[in-house]
């Protein structure tokens, strides 16, 4: 009974932490490290006095290695480019409160939250864009129209293909329909994203308005120097340099992505814990 306690705290600590970091990843789409790296010392901090009081000290090293693994998360998602560095440290604490007791545990706690997580990330980011194209309508339908232009022939390709692989499978089962639209609507998924992109995640932003971490829509030559883009982002040195030159650039908006971790863990704490 202590033990299912303790793990519903660690869940409550976790849902605190993310309320917050969905607080900051929306007012200034930045997520503090102070908050990232509190989560996981007090996670673990909590993991070692438990463990110390009810003379398990197996609480802690299950702990241990979850924060472990969810690093190791962490770090392939931040270099594949799929998270930004906030989101990306947000994983790490909460691969300790989840109530590990053998390796299959942490196949299924590690494992099933991440597809969760992603699951959660498509729907909201899906959702989110509506709102954007919504207040960008103009502009989105313009890159949109274009995107399909230049994409004319991959769209007929994949139609094509669509179609004979359904008419080339004589079971005609659902698997074989969805996997069809998953090939004739993929390049319209694609000039979707990229539209989204251009016509409203790109602003010109002034460089009093720039912080440490903006992403540049494309390189910027500063005194002589070009300051690349990267995934990154600016650092405090290059914004110094664009600052001081007094030059707007292109700036890539991301779409705070925190609010589908607390999508993501009450998910899962609700219906697979």
């Amino acid at each position: 009974i202590s033990a299912i306690i303790s793990n519903s705290f660690l869940y409550s600590v976790s849902f605190v932490a993310i309320l917050f970091a969905v607080f900051q990843d929306l007012r200034t789409r930045e997520i503090a490290n102070w908050l990232t790296f509190s989560l996981v010392a007090f996670v673990l901090a909590y993991r070692a006095f438990y463990s110390i009081y009810s003379n398990d000290f197996m609480f802690f090293i299950y702990g241990l290695m979850g924060v472990i693994l969810f690093i190791g998360f962490g770090y392939l998602f931040y270099y594949s480019k799929v998270f930004a560095g906030g989101d990306a440290k947000l994983l790490f604490g909460i691969g300790g409160i989840f109530p590990y007791s053998s390796l299959m545990d942490y196949i299924y706690y590690g494992f099933g939250f991440i597809f969760i997580l992603f699951t959660s990330g498509v729907l909201y980011t899906l959702i989110y864009s509506i709102f954007l194209v919504r207040s960008n309508s103009k502009s989105f339908k313009k890159s949109f129209y274009e995107q399909i232009y230049r994409k004319k022939y991959l769209f007929i390709i994949s139609f094509v293909l669509g179609v004979l692989l359904y008419l080339n499978n004589s079971s005609f089962d659902l698997f074989t329909l969805m996997f069809s639209l998953f090939i004739f609507l993929s390049p319209l998924l694609f000039a979707y994203v990229k539209s989204v992109e251009k016509s409203c995640m790109i602003q010109l932003v002034s460089p009093e308005k720039l912080t440490e971490g903006d992403w540049l829509y494309e390189d910027v030559k500063v005194n002589g120097k070009i300051i690349k883009k990267n995934f990154a982002g600016l650092t405090f040195k290059e914004v110094l340099a664009l600052r001081s030159a007094g030059k707007k650039v292109r700036v890539k908006m991301g779409i705070p992505f925190a609010p589908a971790f607390l999508i993501a863990l009450i998910t899962f704490r609700v219906f697979f814990s």
